[in-house]
């Protein structure tokens, strides 16, 4: 009998154990208010309350709309999220028709293919009686060529360098650096150029770095630096 008793002992014993990990990992697991968590507790409160000291209607508003505020900013991360997710989906498309085009993008230096030229735009922010736009071998730092663009008003000034030197021969296939400058006011100024490059390849965005679009001068832009698409 004793033994049969020490038995029932242990077997109550360990249900209560079960019983309360069981209620422990619920809790855990249960780690946010739902609304009907929320309602039930509010209605406990009620029926709980002094009656001599009654809660406000206002102090029941407050409640509420702390609940209220707590459950939207949830609802809105989710569509937030979701958002942010379709517009990394559109931006891969977008990248990916990229590959093998010509883009513009903010530079100081473009690649000649053979053949080709090196073009793009001077961003010229007041008017000048001579603009010039240089070619520098970009291995060498020979200077290559001056183009003389003269007398240009403000805005975004064309240019493209069809590949010969001051000789008049065709340069090398390579990577030459682009620099505009004028005279303004009498000071001589340098202005940011726009250069025609090819993409080479596109990297996709991961945790910590946006998409980067790679071009055929061994840069790298991000891909909202791409200004147009040619």
């Amino acid at each position: 009998m004793a033994v049969a008793a020490t038995d029932q002992y242990t077997n109550l014993t360990k249900t209560t154990i079960d019983a309360a990990a069981a209620s422990a990992a619920a809790a855990k697991k249960q780690t946010s208010l739902g609304q009907d968590q929320f309602l039930k507790l509010m209605t406990t409160q009620m029926t709980h309350q002094d009656p001599n000291s009654p809660m406000q209607n206002g102090e029941f508003l407050s409640q509420m709309a702390q609940f209220g505020t707590v459950s939207g900013i949830q609802d809105l991360q989710k569509s937030f999220a979701s958002f942010a997710s379709s517009i990394n989906s559109d931006q891969a498309l977008q990248a990916a028709s990229l590959v093998g085009r010509d883009v513009t993008v903010t530079s100081t230096q473009g690649v000649l293919a053979s053949g080709g030229d090196i073009s793009g735009t001077v961003n010229l922010n007041s008017s000048t009686p001579n603009l010039q736009v240089s070619v520098v071998n970009a291995s060498t730092g020979e200077l290559v060529k001056t183009l003389e663009l003269g007398n240009q008003s403000a805005g975004s000034i064309p240019f493209s360098w069809d590949g010969t030197n001051t000789a008049g021969t065709l340069s090398s296939p390579g990577t030459y650096k682009i620099a505009a400058s004028a005279p303004v006011d009498g000071k001589n100024t340098a202005f940011t150029t726009d250069i025609n490059s090819k993409v080479g390849s596109v990297v996709m965005a991961n945790g910590t770095t946006g998409m980067k679009v790679n071009l055929a001068d061994g840069s790298s832009v991000d891909f909202a630096q791409v200004k147009q698409i040619l």
